[in-house]
């Protein structure tokens, strides 16, 4: 046998030997006839490096794009979230258009409409121990249905509180965790937890109640043409909308007019009487100007208590821009700043307390971006500058004594 026949010979007699063990152990075999290299061909290399760059690049592509969608996902929410679109002008001209100023102080007039320059916007002057108009600028929008009273809701809200004996100026309200915060401090940064928290304690009946007391819901002015009513609502708005706790720190809800706020704020002033806002505009009506008393509110203890805040929010709060434009007086106010349908609102409600005499400003303010609570504090601050370089806060001639008191009218026209 040759040495080729001799290696056949022995391979199949291997190969016998496998398939016997393979049969004994019970393992099923299958035998490929393909060749068994490891190498494979050129083309089938480059196909498959094809294959892997296409997957590759899909791959990328999905993430790219699900990282795009998310961003753009992340950015309109963030958006959503920070971000308001407003569709009025902060901004407006002839403000002043269709104004009766025959019975207003010329020199008030005057520094009010120098302040509000081309905002959007009114400003109402007044005399707090008479219940008499000094001055309304854009009377269009002081005399219309008003707007959410924003944080200026917190002055009744305070009020109402501790008329009830639930606080005092110095009790520590706790707000979550560790945090605590007394009035002071509350109206001073206009704190919204504070008063969502003396909210839900008074209850709405209570709330509602003061809030009527004090002005609220009912016309402010007496036989003043044009002016229309702001709106408080008989029942606490919807949970869903934040309910009595809104109603207390955003005025959710609640509709206030400058008129109002500047009726309530001259009872600050003054120590507890609710005057009827008067607007004289005839030579007769200027002869003949008597104060009316509205009501006499039982909130004499109570001023202390609040003053500070009012005060504090001037000094250092949120109404501190006032300050950039006037200095020389003590001023005491709340600043108030929220939106709705596309309008922000911009409040602030003051008085400045002097030895000569108290005025009352409040500014309004409608508008977009520009426009917010603190703006209004500073129009209010260059009014009073204004004002003073004017050397309107001097002695002047007081007022007759006798007043009509008048406690309940149901339709002061």
């Amino acid at each position: 046998m040759n040495s080729g026949n001799r290696s056949t010979g022995i391979g199949l007699f291997l190969a016998g030997i496998f398939l016997v063990a393979v049969c004994q152990t019970g393992i099923a075999a299958t035998v490929s006839t393909h060749s068994l290299t490891t190498h494979k061909s050129k083309s089938q290399k480059i196909s498959e490096s094809q294959h892997a760059r296409r997957r590759m690049h899909h791959l990328a592509h999905a993430r790219a794009t699900t990282a795009t969608t998310t961003t753009a996902h992340t950015t309109l929410h963030a958006r959503h979230r920070y971000y308001e679109r407003f569709y009025t002008s902060s901004f407006a001209q002839d403000i002043t258009e269709g104004d009766v100023s025959t019975g207003e102080d010329p020199i008030v007039r005057e520094a009010a409409i120098d302040a509000l320059g081309g905002m959007n916007g009114t400003v109402v002057a007044i005399e707090p121990t008479s219940g008499r108009i000094l001055a309304m600028v854009n009377q269009k929008l002081a005399l219309s249905s008003g707007a959410q009273p924003c944080s200026t809701i917190k002055l009744s809200v305070a009020l109402a509180a501790l008329n009830e004996g639930i606080i005092t100026k110095e009790t520590e309200v706790r707000l979550g965790g560790r945090y605590h915060m007394n009035l002071t401090m509350a109206l001073a940064h206009s704190n919204n937890a504070y008063f969502e928290a003396l909210g839900r304690q008074l209850g709405f009946e209570k709330v509602s109640y003061y809030a009527h007391q004090y002005g609220l819901g009912e016309l402010a002015g007496y036989s003043i043409p044009g002016e229309q009513l702001g709106i408080y609502p008989n029942e606490e708005i919807s949970s869903k909308l934040g309910g009595v706790g809104k109603m207390c720190s955003f005025g959710e809800g609640v509709s206030v007019t400058p008129l109002q706020l500047g009726a309530l704020v001259s009872a600050i002033s003054n120590g507890g009487t609710l005057y009827y806002l008067q607007h004289p505009t005839t030579p007769e009506e200027i002869a003949d100007f008597q104060p009316v008393v509205k009501r006499r509110l039982d909130i004499a203890p109570l001023i202390p208590e609040i003053s500070d805040g009012m005060e504090g929010a001037v000094e250092f709060g949120t109404a501190r821009r006032l300050r950039t434009n006037f200095n020389e007086e003590e001023v005491l106010g709340k600043t108030g700043t929220c939106s709705h349908a596309g309008t922000r609102f911009g409040w602030f409600a003051s008085y400045a307390k002097t030895n000569v005499g108290h005025i009352v400003v409040v500014v309004f303010l409608e508008g977009g971006r520009p426009t917010f609570g603190p703006k209004a504090a500073e129009i209010a601050g260059l009014m009073y500058r204004n004002l003073y370089d004017h050397n309107f806060f001097m002695a002047k001639p007081t007022l007759p004594s006798n007043t009509a008191t008048i406690n309940q009218l149901s339709d002061p026209r």
